[in-house]
């Protein structure tokens, strides 16, 4: 994987510098796209469909995942990111703390919700990217991102409000879920431009951090032993999708770091819930746990809306500008909100 990825970057640099940086910029979100929509699914038939007792174990597996592919791919040469030294975990923090807490309560809201529902909820965590954007990063969004952004919080606000598969715990779990993932987003950002790191470096030494924390506190849960005695063990369906959900831990994390690389962690948090346009209807029949109700359907698809409106905006090539001066931001952001003609029925 990380071998055809190089040939992708290689062959982006034979491009024009604007057609390499657009390549780049697309590329990576559709990886990015892919690997989420993937592990949520299979997170959530091992969690849901086999009844697997402990997310927290499986969390563990993720993080033990990456640490060995890592390891072994600098060994082999394949990747490269510092040695360690003692200034390297206040380099880094506090992404493994953010890190690990993202990835254990997002594990939780996908066990204790619907798939549609976990879809909706979890694009709280745009709107507070995008005020962590403007607060760490001093990056201002512009007229039609925030159109885009708001229609998808509005919309996940009215299918939340009619959710008659209501659990709390699982509210609580991906709203903390969403605080993390718009502070990993940003800081991601922040330590990629600041920190002698690397995307390799950020993704071993988070995992390297959290995994003793993470042991202990499964521990203390009683969450190893409930995961020990599991019967589904002898299954080697069942394992086989275990085993690709630790991969995919892996995978996740460093496409989550390549598109906010090449894009912002504003469009990387949005990328993730525009996966779930798909996660969300796949979802009202894997698990067998949502609900139907059509507020909870108008809500959602106004959500989707949203997410599709902020990727035509996004990476939607703009016309390069004439030698006038200076245009108006805000008729700027109308031109990019209703293309040519003032249709938007192909958006």
């Amino acid at each position: 994987m990380i071998a055809y990825l190089s040939k992708m970057r290689s062959g982006a640099s034979e491009m024009t510098g604007s057609e390499a940086t657009q390549f780049l910029k697309l590329s990576s979100a559709v990886f990015y796209g892919l690997s989420s929509f993937l592990i949520t699914v299979v997170n959530k038939t091992v969690l849901t469909s086999y009844r697997f007792p402990s997310f927290l174990v499986l969390s563990l597996g993720q993080l033990t995942a990456s640490i060995v592919v890592l390891f072994v791919a600098k060994r082999l040469g394949l990747v490269k990111f510092p040695d360690f030294s003692r200034d390297i975990a206040r380099r880094i923090f506090p992404l493994p703390l953010i890190y690990l807490g993202n990835m254990m309560f997002g594990l939780g809201g996908t066990q204790a919700l619907s798939l549609p529902m976990f879809a909706a909820l979890r694009r709280f965590s745009i709107l507070l990217t995008m005020l962590l954007e403007l607060l760490v990063l001093s990056i201002r969004p512009t007229l039609a991102v925030k159109v885009s952004v708001f229609a998808m919080v509005g919309g996940a606000l009215m299918a939340a409000l009619d959710d008659l598969s209501f659990n709390l715990e699982g509210y609580m779990y991906v709203m903390i879920t969403n605080m993390l993932t718009a502070a990993n987003g940003v800081y991601m950002k922040k330590k990629l431009d600041t920190a002698d790191m690397g995307k390799y470096g950020l993704m071993y030494y988070n995992s390297l951090f959290m995994i003793l924390p993470a042991f202990v506190g499964t521990w203390l849960a009683g969450d190893i032993e409930r995961a020990w005695q599991y019967e589904g063990w002898d299954d080697p369906f069942f394992a086989a999708q275990f085993l690709l959900s630790c991969v995919m831990g892996f995978i996740l994390s460093y496409s989550i770091i390549l598109c906010t690389q090449h894009n912002s962690a504003l469009t990387t948090t949005i990328v993730g819930c525009l996966k779930n346009i798909s996660v969300t209807y796949i979802g009202m029949f894997i698990g067998g746990d949502y609900v139907f109700s059509w507020l909870n359907a108008i809500g959602i698809n106004i959500s989707v809306t949203g997410s599709l409106l902020y990727t035509y905006v996004t990476f939607r090539k703009k016309p390069s500008s004439s030698g006038g001066g200076s245009g108006d931001g805000n008729a700027s952001d109308k031109k990019l909100l209703l293309p040519s003609g003032g249709r938007i029925d192909n958006v």
